[in-house]
């Protein structure tokens, strides 16, 4: 699926890296829910914020008409991904979240950031 978003156009919707960041959207909104309410305005919302700029940036970057415009937002999105990925390891550390609980998260980072470095080399070596 990756490299059919290189080949021919097709909506952001088809693509998987963007269902997957979509569920990753989900995951952290629950995970975020448990959060103390006074880090509401502090790292719940820097949070559910990177996390939204994920699946926001790779629809933006497909809807772009270059491969470089495309790419740049893809790198936006992956540089979102590490954002988000350093909050749930302050959650962690904050004792907001157990370890156990970011694992389904952090396995998601993992895999739709290799997706992401994958995408953009294909746009910007084709």
């Amino acid at each position: 699926m990756v490299g059919q978003g290189v080949e021919k156009a097709m909506s952001h919707k088809d693509l998987i890296v963007w269902q997957k960041a979509m569920d990753l959207v989900v995951l952290v909104y629950k995970l975020a829910e448990s959060f103390p309410k006074e880090e509401t305005y502090r790292l719940t919302s820097q949070m559910t914020r990177s996390v939204v700029s994920v699946p926001a940036n790779i629809a933006e970057g497909n809807a772009r008409g270059g491969r470089k415009e495309y790419a740049h937002f893809l790198a936006i999105a992956k540089g979102s991904l590490m954002e988000t990925e350093t909050y749930l390891f302050l959650a962690i550390r904050l004792e907001y979240l157990a370890e156990a609980e970011t694992v389904a998260s952090l396995k998601l980072i993992t895999e739709i950031g290799k997706m992401l470095t994958k995408l953009r080399s294909r746009l910007l070596t084709s």
